[in-house]
């Protein structure tokens, strides 16, 4: 195992400019395999951020294989997605695994580098197949697995599932060529439930062009609002681990105080019809649309005509959706928590509160009826926007991929003495 250390306080950009500077081979091709439990048609940060960063290596003139489960009657529109059987997991867009095809089998050994964005199935495979082909495995931990947890396995003991989380994922990391997290929240989490590794910081990312510049922007009537009216919104999965019983109410509570505040939601899952229910019965259904699940392409043009986001999430690592937000000139209202809290500068970029639902409706009603304060925390969005962008990320990770490859071509040439 190597460890390449980031210290939590050194600045994104900077470490950039001093990796790159000592960089040799900066044209070398490299191969890489991206392994996760699932992937497009499911629609996640995680397969956002697997996307981006294969796209923008593609473009740089390497070559990556997405390799995954389930979905293999999906079209895929881009090259070297390779699908191993697997079964769903409800709505979740999980895909439990068994074993990799015998096409992915023969790929593996020729990889110079694994890269493994969930530990259990994916990973576990990755460990497998690479290790002793001498492929070099890195994992990045997208997830806070104990609120996860919490959320869809409460029927066993709580005390029980952070045991086996804190067994399994120290045990995996070990066997690692080097952990990666988007932000220090999650880096301090891992160093927390038992992770020896030094986590190498490396944020999430995304490509700013389309929400800085929609090319098909919506308008507020479009959207089934009124025209002058001041709109919210949020995208993501709705689902018990983003709180949205939380945003409901606090949107609810808003609402009262904000006679123009109205809400969008993009996004689908479990606790929709319990959301609109509420709102029903608030008598605030006509202040609210639901979108549904949104192409990612289509996105942008929904942000043009919002003029906040929200979230009462507390299980974020490094969320995409409000780099998205920022990109776009959209402050944002959420919950103190780490993953947004290493995003949004409280004051400058939007406004964050504790976790309940009135502390949000407070930040939520100052956002919706201070129009100067909201423009000046999104012009500030904006310009924060700029170190998000996925040239950035994927650079950096490229350069830990070739050191990662390099240490361990060099001990293996030791070990052959």
């Amino acid at each position: 195992m190597i460890l390449i250390e980031l210290p939590g306080e050194t600045p994104y950009v900077l470490y950039w400019t001093a990796l790159a500077a000592a960089t040799h081979e900066e044209d070398r091709f490299v191969r890489i395999g991206m392994f996760a439990d699932m992937y497009k048609p499911h629609i996640s940060g995680v397969t956002n951020c697997i996307a981006l960063h294969k796209r923008r290596l593609e473009e740089c003139g390497h070559e990556v294989f997405v390799i995954t489960f389930g979905n293999r009657d999906h079209h895929d529109d881009e090259p070297n997605v390779m699908r191993s059987w697997g079964l769903a997991f409800g709505d979740t867009g999980y895909q439990f695994g068994v074993d990799h095809s015998s096409d992915i089998k023969r790929l593996i050994p020729t990889l110079d580098i694994a890269h493994a964005h969930h530990p259990f199935v994916s990973g576990r495979l990755a460990l497998k197949y690479c290790s002793p082909a001498g492929v070099p495995v890195v994992f990045t931990n997208h997830t806070r697995y104990d609120l996860y947890s919490d959320a869809y396995a409460g029927f066993v003991p709580r005390t029980v599932r952070m045991a086996y989380l804190r067994r399994y994922l120290s045990w995996f990391a070990e066997k690692t060529d080097g952990v990666f997290a988007p932000s220090k929240g999650l880096a301090d989490w891992l160093a927390d439930f038992g992770v020896t590794n030094q986590a190498v910081i490396v944020h999430n990312a995304i490509d700013t062009r389309p929400f800085s510049q929609p090319s098909d922007p919506r308008t507020k009537t479009e959207l089934g609002f009124p025209e002058h009216a001041t709109v919210m919104v949020y995208l993501g999965r709705m689902g018990k681990e983003k709180s949205i019983e939380t945003l409901i109410e606090a949107f609810a509570i808003a609402a009262k105080r904000c006679p123009e505040l109205h809400v969008l939601l993009l996004g689908e899952g479990p606790e929709r019809g319990s959301a609109e229910r509420t709102l029903a019965e608030r008598g605030l259904a006509h202040r609210a649309n639901f979108v549904g699940e949104t192409p990612y392409e289509l996105v942008p043009g929904y942000l043009a005509a919002c003029d906040f986001f929200v979230t009462a999430s507390t299980s974020e690592t490094y969320p995409l959706v409000v780099l998205e937000a920022a990109a776009a000139g959209l402050p944002v209202a959420g919950v103190r928590s780490p993953g947004v809290g290493d995003v949004v500068v409280d004051g400058s970029t939007g406004l964050l509160s504790d976790d309940s639902a009135p502390a949000l409706a407070d930040c939520i009603e100052r956002m919706a009826s201070d129009e100067v304060l909201r423009l000046r925390l999104s012009e500030q969005a904006k310009d924060a926007a700029a170190s998000y962008d996925i040239t950035l990320a994927a650079d950096i990770t490229l350069d830990l991929y070739r050191e990662i490859i390099d240490a361990r071509r060099a001990r293996s040439r030791v070990a052959l003495g």
